[in-house]
């Protein structure tokens, strides 16, 4: 045996420019592993075949594993290289069986990559590099081949072993174990492979798909709550249905597994027939899951499983390509939401999300396209914009294809890269070649990095009834890219008489003009009135609007504008214009602001016709994350002050209605429907404006709702409302709270999260306080991203203490985290680098934040890279 161990390798810049073919493919993976906590034993017997004429060595991906043996063609081999993440072979042969005999410790691996145990089971995390943490081996996405495992385990500490495709044999061991071999018939990338083994309660159901094909549904969680898992089974079934209704796609697999594990770094991973989830997205019931969790668990399992055709069957030519299956992934699971629930609701929450993360992102130094050219770490590529802006790009193909030119697309898409991993552009080739339309400019977008504003004006000539629309787009430069072209922008609009009345155009409702130059006209003849516009339908395009609403406009576009989506945004604007006027004026002016704000929505409150879904989200006034983005440059102080002074104003002023609306709504026994939803939700929402404005009947109400509730969505509201009022009765009820869901780990995150983000002095003591409670740990991603993490991302005043302390304490807590689990570490650091956007003074001290995490020896790819990215 000859070895030579090196030091860890500076960080290295990966580019998508450099993208070469592997030198060797592997054809077939024979793994083995023999399961003990910390010595499990993986021998991996792989067909391997040279691509191509040349003589190069075999390069195989490692890190922390314990070499024991090299065999190829049967004979042990010495020829080799081994350091810190690699294993060098030298081989002239052209086609060789290797066997690779390595050890591993799952029991320490707190990264929760590769394969790990906690909670006693063993679970994988593969994607995007965690196979190399198993064993040796071509970890990357493009070298796909057949799998059989054989997993050996304690039959009474792990009476299940799973893993891909479909169980072929079994058998009984000596030493009480006993073995399982699974065969997956599919070619897939070793991202998608997955092992779990445990003791855990079954729930079984069975899928009869179109073709008349009976599919098993096994779905594994912990012992004691399998009466948890009928929402996530019934959601799988939705899915699996409304994939061949909409697609024609049928699953392809005998049985489909979801495994629910506490300790989980993402939400769900798609692996192939084995899909391991993220309790938070499994488990289930009105006791001890929201509205939300409800809605969450419905679309995160139709996005795994829609993954089997788009990222599993089809999947990437590399990581550079990531949205290539997860923006598409991200549009097909948005879609079904749309069908399983209010579509309005569903899409201002898409839309939240861009707004308030992606935009930001944009313009932040991780600016990046939804394909990016670089990078260092690959689970940096994680981000809202491969996935979000990633969908929202797909959802303009829909819009410019209209459902069944896209559909021709997908088919297309399907029938030519079925079993390949393949790129962006051949997914957006499909799209051009089956419905014969240019994209050629249309693919900036998966190049081009910013969020584009279209600026609009409008002229209109009493004369002649000539009315003009002038539509520009600019994109500004961002960290990453000084220059910026034109885009293909899909814009969505109606046009409002001054009447109020929907004007019809060209025998439509609706226009969509196709924007593609820098500046573009289009004219309406024979306008009695100069028009109100409804612009930017159901938000049909990733960008920023500009466009001089005026209050009256605004109000048109509330109560009479055609679409939903249009609607709800229109009563953001008036909401934000007021907040962002507030720091500016007088005390008088103030008031007098104020008071023409709140007025705007009486109507909306007294329309008994709206629906309640939509009126609900009217409601909202914008959050702080929201306001923040609006702005170039934020006073963090005044903006906090003046979004709180209109709304304690808005609750104020309608404190009779908000009293009559919630006692108007009686909701029967709990069920997840549609109605009941929007019931809560708008009743949640008025209890909070009833705590604000100090309702003489707040108190009890919100003491009587937190006693007498039958489900978790309206315990969380009353807490909520509290958090808003008196935090002494804040402090009862979350004791009581505690005391109930003590033992319940997924329902106590919820109880971290609305300590951590509580509006307090001494939050700080508190966090430490809490960091000590007896159910928290830093290994488990949920606890953490619950208490730190809604600390940083959501309690304003805390975080953003003018003295720095926030900032130094989440620094402090990502310097422990980076030892143990980097990518964690790396999502929560967001807040961080968004220093740009504070004043100076708090610029200082979240930079010198990010240098004291960017001096902590032996600091991760993760962190090293948005750090190094975001300082000057």
């Amino acid at each position: 045996m000859s070895t030579n161990t090196t030091s860890s390798p500076a960080p290295i810049v990966k580019r998508r420019a450099d993208y070469q073919q592997p030198d060797f493919l592997i054809q077939t993976v024979d793994i083995h592993f023999e399961l003990e906590s910390h010595e499990t034993i993986v021998t991996c017997s792989t067909t391997v075949t040279r691509n191509g004429k040349h003589d190069k060595p075999l390069v195989l991906d490692g890190e922390q594993l314990k070499l024991l043996s090299v065999k190829l063609d049967g004979k042990e081999q010495s020829d080799y290289l081994q350091d810190e993440t690699s294993l060098t072979i030298h081989t002239l042969k052209n086609e060789f069986e290797l066997t690779i005999q390595n050890q591993i410790d799952p029991k320490g691996n707190s990264s929760l990559e590769g394969l790990y145990q906690s909670s006693g089971a063993f679970c994988t995390q593969c994607e995007a590099e965690g196979f190399r943490k198993i064993t040796y081996f071509l970890d990357r996405p493009d070298v796909l081949a057949k799998y059989q495992v054989t997993i050996v385990g304690d039959k009474t500490l792990y009476p299940y072993l799973l893993s891909n495709g479909n169980k072929v044999d079994s058998g009984e061991l000596a030493d009480n174990k006993h073995w399982v071999k699974w065969s997956d018939p599919f070619n897939k990338p070793c991202y998608l492979f997955a092992l779990v083994a445990g003791d855990f309660d079954l729930l079984e159901d069975t899928f009869v798909t179109a073709s008349n094909r009976s599919v098993k549904l096994e779905l594994f969680v912990d012992k004691g709550k399998a009466e948890r898992g009928y929402h996530a089974l019934e959601s799988l079934k939705k899915s699996m249905a409304w994939d061949e209704t909409e697609f024609g796609l049928e699953y392809d697999l005998d049985i489909y597994m979801i495994v629910a594990v506490d300790f989980f770094n993402m939400g769900a991973m798609e692996n192939k027939g084995l899909n391991v989830f993220n309790s938070k997205f499994v488990l289930a019931n009105e006791q001890t899951a929201t509205d939300e969790d409800f809605f969450n668990i419905e679309a995160v399992i139709g996005h795994e499983y829609f993954h089997n055709w788009t990222g599993n069957r089809i999947t990437c030519r590399d990581w550079f390509q990531l949205s290539l299956k997860e923006g598409l992934t991200v549009f097909r699971d948005q879609q079904f939401s749309n069908d399983m629930s209010s579509p309005i609701v569903n899409r201002i929450k898409n839309v939240r999300i861009m707004r308030e993360h992606q935009f930001a992102e944009d313009a932040s130094a991780m600016s990046h396209p939804i394909r990016p050219d670089e990078v260092i770490e690959m689970n940096n590529f994680y981000t809202v914009t491969v996935y979000d802006k990633g969908a929202e790009v797909i959802r303009m193909l829909h819009t410019l294809l209209g459902k069944q030119g896209f559909r021709a697309g997908m088919d297309l898409y399907f029938q030519r890269f079925d079993g390949q991993a393949v790129t962006c552009d051949d997914f957006v080739q499909a799209m051009q070649d089956a419905n014969n339309k240019d994209l050629t400019q249309f693919r900036r977008w998966y190049s081009q990095s910013g969020t584009p504003q279209v600026t609009v004006s409008d002229t209109y000539e009493q004369e002649t009834g000539l009315y003009k629309i002038e539509f520009s787009q600019q994109t500004k430069p961002t960290f990453d890219q000084a220059e910026k072209l034109n885009l293909v922008i899909p814009m969505r609009f109606s046009l409002i008489d001054q009447n109020h009345n929907q004007q019809l155009n060209s025998v439509i409702e609706e226009q969509i003009v196709e924007l593609t130059e820098q500046t573009q006209v289009i004219e309406f003849s024979n306008q009695s009135s100069k028009p109100v516009l409804s612009l930017l339908h159901d938000f049909c395009a990733p960008v920023k609007l500009n466009y001089a609403y005026s209050r009256s406009d605004l109000v048109a576009l509330m109560l009479k504008s055609p679409d939903d989506f249009t609607r709800w945004d229109a009563s953001q604007r008036v909401f934000s214009q007021c907040i962002l006027q507030l720091a500016d004026q007088g005390e008088i002016t103030k008031t007098q602001s104020i008071k023409d704000t709140v007025a705007v929505f009486d109507q909306v409150i007294n329309d008994a016709n709206l629906d309640l879904a939509l009126k609900t989200e009217m409601l909202t006034i914008p959050s702080f994350e929201s306001l923040f983005q609006q702005v170039e440059s934020v006073d963090v102080e005044q903006l906090r002050k003046s979004r709180l002074q209109l709304l304690e104003a808005f609750a104020d002023t309608y404190q009779t209605q908000w009293f009559d609306l919630y006692k108007s709504i009686q909701i029967p026994k709990y069920e997840y429907t549609v109605e009941q939803v929007k019931q809560r939700k708008i009743r949640n929402l008025v209890l909070k404006y009833l705590a604000a404005s100090q309702h003489q009947h707040a108190q009890s109400i919100i003491e009587q709702q937190f006693l007498t509730a039958d489900n978790m969505t309206d315990s969380i509201g009353a807490l909520a409302a509290a958090q808003l009022g008196d935090l002494a009765e804040f402090d009862s009820l979350m004791q009581q709270f505690e005391q109930k869901w003590q033992a319940d780990p997924l329902v106590l995150d919820k109880w971290f999260a609305l300590q951590a983000n509580t509006d307090r002095a001494d939050i700080l003591a508190r966090l430490e306080l809490l960091m000590g409670h007896a159910q928290y740990t830093i290994n488990n991603p949920n606890r953490v991203r619950a208490l730190i993490g809604s600390f940083a991302f959501y309690n304003v005043s805390g975080f953003h203490n003018i003295d720095g302390s926030g900032y130094k304490f989440v620094a402090d807590y990502l310097i422990k985290l980076n030892d143990i689990n980097p990518q964690v570490a790396s999502r929560m650091i967001t807040p961080l680098i968004q220093w740009q956007k504070v004043d100076v003074k708090r610029q200082a001290l979240m930079q010198h934040q990010l240098m004291r995490i960017g001096d902590t020896p032996g600091l991760s790819k993760d962190l090293y890279e948005k750090i190094t990215k975001s300082l000057p």
